[in-house]
């Protein structure tokens, strides 16, 4: 199989597909530029939909109680820093429905990218729960051609999909994708998307290399 990955990957996760006969292809589809902003001096309620939100806060002095996050790797980087996670889904509209579900009472920093979802939002508007967006990094699509055409092209995030799509087709292509949200913007292009068992790397290395033995 021809695999193309739209973000760069370990060695170590190159070789879990190498080792199947397959071969690979890594390229960072976006990039990642962290920006200035401000936050209060205590912040009672924050949601991170990305790990990107979590490191864009790294020099700050954390002054949050409760994180509502979306997979479990922001889940874990959050943890890292000694923040309590209240509450943590798959995808940001699973989270949505559990914010306005249970804590409608509440308001919340929202902290995100310049390209960030409509999902979550709408339902945080719909429940007519208060929200503060801050934008903490901004994100820049990486857009390629490729001559090549793939069997299998992995997806990381709803923007890798648009960037890789801005020049190249997925017709006849499996997207295999790391979250719903993702899969969403796959399913614009193609029909053939699978989403991976967890929202990590590595799962969605697993999917491929049992989706690559099949197709």
């Amino acid at each position: 199989m021809a695999i193309l990955s739209t973000k760069k990957l370990k060695p170590n996760q190159r070789d879990l597909l190498l080792a199947s006969g397959n071969s690979v292809v890594s390229y960072d589809a976006i990039s990642i530029e962290y920006i200035p902003f401000d936050i209060p001096q205590h912040i009672q309620n924050a949601i991170f939909t990305s790990q990107h939100a979590v490191r864009a806060i790294r020099d700050k002095k954390w002054p949050i109680d409760r994180c509502f996050c979306v997979g479990e790797k922001t889940k874990a980087l959050l943890e890292e820093k000694g923040l309590k996670v209240e509450e943590m889904a798959e995808n940001s509209s699973e989270l949505g429905k559990i914010i306005a579900k249970s804590y409608e009472f509440e308001s919340f920093y929202y902290f995100t990218g310049n390209l960030r979802r409509e999902e979550l939002p709408t339902i945080l508007k719909d429940a007519k729960i208060e929200y503060f967006e801050v934008k903490t990094y901004k994100t820049t699509l990486n857009v390629r051609k490729f001559e090549q055409k793939w069997d299998i092209v992995l997806f990381f995030s709803p923007s890798g999909v648009q960037s890789f799509t801005a020049e190249n087709s997925l017709a006849n292509t499996t997207a295999i994708c790391i979250g719903e949200t993702t899969a969403a913007e796959a399913k614009k292009y193609t029909s053939e998307v699978l989403v991976s068992n967890t929202t990590s790397v590595e799962s969605v290395i697993a999917k491929t290399v049992k989706t690559a033995q099949t197709i």
